[in-house]
């Protein structure tokens, strides 16, 4: 009888350890080719507009002053500016992102910028590396004043009037 047990044991746990082989392979290639499917590096949904200028120097915070364009200030989009509107800015590998970025750093699905009462708010999506507003690790939706940049990966964001 307990040389059964084990047996059943020693089965039991190898089908264990295949089924998780093969959850985590699954994932990898999940993750690693969500962004390698698109050709496009940046997706600018209806009602967004997208378009590669030269990086200016950083705005300054100023009160009573709204944002109106996104500006990635670093990263292989260096340059790149998205005009704000009242929809939310996606941000990841995910062919489906707003602003897809192809860093080794980021998630499918890594960070969102939502609007809230003439505000831009920061979201990290549960993302591997997280997402940084200037310095500060973002635990939840964050506001994010002009001209402080956001960080993912490689790739720095600003907020510009």
């Amino acid at each position: 009888m307990p040389e059964l047990v084990i047996t059943v044991a020693r089965f039991g746990f190898l089908i264990l350890l295949w089924i998780f082989v093969f959850t985590v392979v699954g994932v990898i290639r999940r993750d690693l080719f969500a962004g390698a499917r698109s050709g496009r590096l940046v997706a600018a949904p209806r009602g967004i507009g997208a378009s590669t200028g030269q990086p200016g120097k950083p705005a300054k915070a100023k009160r009573g002053r709204a944002a109106h364009q996104l500006v990635v200030t670093a990263g292989q989009l260096a340059g790149t500016r998205i005009t704000l509107g009242e929809a939310q800015i996606t941000i990841g590998r995910a062919e489906d992102s707003t602003l897809v970025i192809t860093d080794d750093y980021a998630s499918a699905r890594h960070a969102r910028l939502l609007p809230r009462d003439g505000q831009w708010y920061v979201e990290d999506l549960g993302s591997t590396n997280g997402t940084y507003l200037d310095r500060a690790k973002v635990t939840g939706p964050t506001p994010v004043p002009l001209g402080v940049p956001i960080r993912i990966g490689r790739t720095s964001l600003e907020l510009r009037p």
